[in-house]
C-alpha cells in the first residue's frame, strides 16, 4: 500500500504540530502546516485514483487494535473505486476550506488552534473513508462529531457558543446510539466486522428477522436502519436537526462558510 498510510496521517500530524506549538512558535502561520499536510493527502489520494483506475485495489491491515476471545478488530486501510473517489472529495474540499480560512481567520486569538482542529476534522474524514471494516468506522465518525463539537464551540469563552457546541455533541448522541447498535447487531450476527468478511457473508440475513413491538422486521433492514441513524444525526435530518441554527455560533458568522456542515455533507 505503500505511501497510501500518510494520506490520513498528514493531518493527523499536522494536528499535533499546531496543538502543542502552535500558539508559542507558530501562530499566525500555523496554517502553513496544515495546507500542506491537506494538500499532501490529496496529491496522494489523486494518486490512488490513478491506481485504481489501473485495476488496482488496496486492503491491508496496519496492526491489531482489538483482541477479545472471538472479537478481533484492526487498524486497516481499504481503498477500492469508491474510496477513491471519496477521497479526492474530501481532500479537495478541505484544501478549499483550509485555504479559505486563512483570511477569514486572519487575527483571531485562536488560530493555530482553529486549524489543530481543522486538521483533525480532516484525519476523521480520511480515517471514515479509509476504514476497511465498522469499528474504525464508527471510531472516524465519533471523531468528526468530536471535532464538530471543538469547531462549533470554537469561541468557547462566550456564552451562546459553548451551549452551541453542547447541544450539536448531545443531540449527535443519538443518532450514534442507533450506529453503535447497527455495528454491534452486525457482530452478533455475522462474528466480523471487517468489510469483506461481512459482504461476502450477506447471505446470513436472508429470512431471518427480529420482532420489535410485535412486529417483525427483516434482520438486514433493522440494521441498515440503525447505522442510517448515525446519518441522521450528522446531516441534521428530522428529528436531529435542532443542533444546525445554533451551529451558526461556530466560526461561520459575518460571512464566515460552515466549516463542519461542509464536509459532513460529502459523506
Amino acid at each position: 500500500m505503500g505511501n497510501y498510510y500518510l494520506i490520513p496521517f498528514l493531518p493527523l500530524a499536522a494536528f499535533l504540530i499546531n496543538i502543542l506549538f502552535g500558539k508559542q512558535y507558530l501562530k499566525d502561520r500555523a496554517h502553513w502546516v496544515s495546507i500542506f499536510a491537506v494538500v499532501g493527502s490529496w496529491l496522494f489520494s489523486i494518486s490512488a485514483v490513478a491506481q485504481v483506475i489501473s485495476g488496482k485495489t488496496f486492503d491491508q491491515d496496519l496492526y491489531t487494535w482489538i483482541t477479545s476471545g472471538s472479537f478481533k478488530v484492526s487498524v486497516g486501510f481499504l481503498i477500492d473505486p469508491l474510496t477513491a473517489v471519496m477521497l479526492v472529495v474530501v481532500t479537495t474540499c478541505a484544501s478549499l476550506i483550509h485555504i479559505y480560512s486563512v483570511g477569514y481567520m486572519h487575527g483571531d486569538k485562536g488560530y493555530y488552534r482553529f486549524f489543530a482542529y481543522l486538521s483533525l476534522f480532516t484525519f476523521s474524514m480520511l480515517m471514515l473513508v479509509m476504514a476497511n471494516n465498522f469499528l474504525q468506522l464508527y471510531f472516524g465518525w465519533e471523531a468528526v462529531g468530536l471535532c464538530s463539537y471543538f469547531l462549533i464551540g470554537f469561541w468557547f469563552d462566550k456564552k451562546s457558543a459553548a451551549d452551541a457546541g453542547k447541544k450539536a455533541f448531545i443531540v449527535n448522541r443519538f443518532g450514534d446510539f442507533g450506529f453503535g447498535l447497527g455495528v454491534i447487531m452486525i457482530f452478533l450476527t455475522l462474528g466480523t466486522l471487517h468489510y469483506s468478511d461481512v459482504f461476502a457473508g450477506v447471505n446470513v440475513f436472508v429470512g431471518k428477522s427480529i420482532n420489535i413491538l410485535g412486529h417483525d422486521v427483516e434482520l438486514a433492514t433493522f440494521i441498515a436502519l440503525l447505522l442510517f441513524c448515525g446519518a441522521v444525526g450528522k446531516s441534521a435530518q428530522i428529528p436531529l436537526h435542532v443542533w444546525l441554527p445554533d451551529a451558526m455560533e461556530g466560526p461561520t458568522r459575518h460571512g464566515r462558510r460552515v466549516l463542519s456542515g461542509a464536509v459532513q455533507s460529502h459523506i
